[in-house]
């Protein structure tokens, strides 16, 4: 880990009401895994993004956003998001989201394939659509438009366009915690 986890007692002011949201936000959107120490200490990207108060508070305005009201359904949010941890190789991304699309309902057989950096055969019509935008996405270039039209045709335009800022959002996060080699958090 290149930061030291900021300890919330030694927190600037500017950084202050950031911490307060983020504590909120983590609370309201993020369950399931480890993401703050038992003193409040935020784990994850948020340590980062609390020390760059200048970046961090507009990533997490990004992040609050896509959090917030989903149009896509839950399984196939956690399929594009293990998409790009995989592909990033983010290790605390992919320990996050995959207790997370446990909880979901995706099985573990689905899980190993997409962190392997593989398409399962089993996906649903939806989690297949997420799977392949998301994938085309972090590969870079331009999305095909067949790609699109299945996206636009299965969740709507509105919806596609919320997968597009679901893979972009967490290619920030993976690229986050990759540069500053965020652990994942030891079992207690």
């Amino acid at each position: 880990m290149r930061l030291p986890i900021l300890d919330p007692k030694e927190l600037s002011d500017e950084q202050k009401p950031l911490y307060a949201d983020m504590q909120a936000g983590i609370k309201d959107h993020f369950k399931g895994f480890v993401n703050m120490r038992d003193d409040g200490a935020l784990l994850g990207p948020w340590n980062p993004w609390i020390r760059e108060p200048r970046f961090g508070k507009p990533v997490w305005e990004l992040v609050k956003a896509i959090a917030s009201n989903p149009l896509l359904p839950a399984p196939v949010r956690e399929v594009a998001i293990l998409v790009t941890g995989s592909h990033f190789r983010s290790g605390y991304e992919l320990y996050a989201h995959v207790l997370v699309a446990e909880q979901r309902g995706l099985s573990d057989e689905k899980l190993a394939t997409i962190v392997s950096g593989q398409r399962p055969v089993d996906l649903t019509k939806q989690e297949a659509v997420a799977y392949d935008m998301a994938s085309a996405l972090v590969s870079g270039g331009v999305l095909p438009e067949l790609t699109y039209r299945a996206a636009v045709k299965e969740f709507g335009e509105h919806g596609a366009a919320e997968l597009s800022y679901l893979v972009g959002i967490y290619c920030m996060v993976s690229v986050t915690l990759n540069t500053f080699d965020v652990p994942v958090p030891e079992p207690e």
